[in-house]
Order: structure tokens, then C-alpha cells, then sequence
């Protein structure tokens, strides 16, 4: 892996995925074709809000994502 790399700097560009995803339209399709597009737009977000919202290090050659999946109350 290159010395260059910043687990921050990937964790931005998973942020900015997850608000491109928004941010499309939907092409003209109809019927099922539009519902699997939708689903897939739906789960693309998740993926890429996920990472989006990870705090990232190195561990020597280990890259370590951390992400809360619950908000804590209180």
C-alpha cells in the first residue's frame, strides 16, 4: 500500500459517494426496473453513509474502522 494513503481522506470520499447517491435523479424507468434502481440507490447510501461515518486509523499495515451503528442515549 502507498505511504501516501489517508484512511480521513477515504473515509471523505465514502462521505461524498453517500451524498452523490442523493443527490441523483432516477433515469426514465418503469415498474420493477425503477424499484430495483430505488433499492439499489437505498443500499448504495448505507454502504457508503457507513464507511462515511467511520472514524479510520492505521495500525501498521492494518487499516482500523471504527463505526457506531447505534446513536447512545442520554
Amino acid at each position: 500500500m502507498s505511504e501516501n494513503f489517508d484512511p480521513n481522506e477515504m473515509v471523505a470520499r465514502y462521505r461524498e459517494r453517500a451524498a452523490a447517491v442523493k443527490r441523483r435523479g432516477l433515469p426514465p424507468v418503469e415498474g420493477a426496473e425503477r424499484k430495483a434502481f430505488i433499492l439499489q440507490a437505498q443500499t448504495d447510501f448505507m454502504d457508503f453513509a457507513i464507511i462515511g461515518d467511520a472514524t479510520a486509523k492505521l495500525e501498521g499495515t492494518k487499516l482500523i474502522l471504527e463505526i457506531e451503528l447505534a446513536k447512545e442515549e442520554g
